[in-house]
């Protein structure tokens, strides 16, 4: 009998409350600690001798009627310059117009282009600060961290007391590998065994922090597509997985302060994040019949002090 079926009275179409896309919002390394605004796109800023100030033997005894001993320091500068990074997204308008419900263009184009910008920038980071032959010592653990018969906690606190010794101030940051820390210490056997009267009794970043009198461990999760546009995808962590760094970072940046690392910012773009990040949406010539989304960034990743930060490399197999 003719009558109408469950397949001929509907025409699939689009969702309007549901759409998939696998992007990438957190994990970043780059941003983990606040950046210094500047005024301009290059300036210096003031550094003071460590020697100077470490220096013992200078205070002495004094007798009635005689001077105090004195000393002094020196002070010199330093240069950052910030470059501009900058990605967009164009949406032109037969494409606006023809769009469906449920698809959001201009939001889309913000996210790419923010997640775009957020890439590049952890490349940046861990090629400038998350590397080997850059700070006071690079460590390769005699028993690595994935065996279980290693002892990272002492392996790291050696190095601590090492930056103690050259500074005064011990580390309170580590930046984790992503391998090194699912692989070497949140299954360590030396770390549960701390943390197992805890409430959870599962190793996380926070719970390693405090087991290693650290104020952040910082997990470098972000990953990127190493492969050519139409090739296979190719998937790698950005900063080196079986990596670390212990560093002493200062979480407010101000003057007299020590620190491994420092972003400079330059907020040049206007509206810009707290990080100096900006995107901006602006009409293109009408001949080319489209909006454009822009984000960008003018940056200066700089290592201030070598001896701030300790690096550890090729910590799990």
């Amino acid at each position: 009998m003719p009558q109408p079926y469950i397949s001929s009275v509907h025409v699939n179409q689009p969702l309007t409350n549901f759409s998939l896309a696998v992007w990438q919002s957190a994990g970043y390394a780059w941003n983990a600690f606040r950046p210094v605004r500047s005024m301009h796109r290059s300036d210096v800023y003031w550094t003071y001798d460590q020697d100077y100030w470490f220096r013992s033997g200078q205070v002495l005894r004094r007798a009635p009627g005689t001077e105090s001993a004195g000393s002094g320091y020196t002070v010199a500068t330093a240069t950052f310059t910030t470059e501009r990074f900058s990605f967009h997204k164009d949406v032109d308008d037969p494409t606006r117009r023809n769009a469906d419900p449920g698809l959001n263009l201009d939001r889309e184009a913000s996210e790419f282009t923010a997640m775009q910008l957020n890439i590049a920038l952890e490349v940046q980071w861990a090629t400038e600060l998350f590397a080997t032959s850059l700070w006071n010592a690079d460590t390769t653990p005699g028993t690595l961290w994935d065996v279980a018969t290693s002892d990272p906690i002492s392996d790291l606190e050696a190095r601590a007391l090492v930056m103690q010794t050259n500074t005064g101030r011990r580390p309170n940051t580590l930046y984790l590998g992503a391998q090194t820390y699912s692989d070497g210490l949140k299954n360590h056997p030396d770390l549960l065994d701390r943390i197992k009267y805890t409430q959870r009794g599962i190793v996380t970043a926070d719970l390693i922090a405090a087991c290693l009198d650290l104020d952040r461990v910082i997990v470098c999760g972000a990953t990127r597509n190493t492969a050519n546009e139409g090739a296979t995808r190719s998937m790698a962590f950005i900063a080196g997985g079986n990596d670390a760094l212990l560093a002493y970072v200062s979480p407010t940046p101000g003057l007299m302060t020590p620190t491994a690392h420092q972003t400079f910012v330059w907020p040049e773009a206007g509206a810009a994040n707290e990080f100096g990040v900006a995107t901006k949406k602006y009409r293109l010539p009408e001949s080319v019949e489209s909006e454009r989304i822009e984000t960008e960034l003018w940056f200066d990743f700089v290592l201030t002090s070598a001896l701030l930060g300790e690096f550890f490399s090729n910590t799990v197999t």
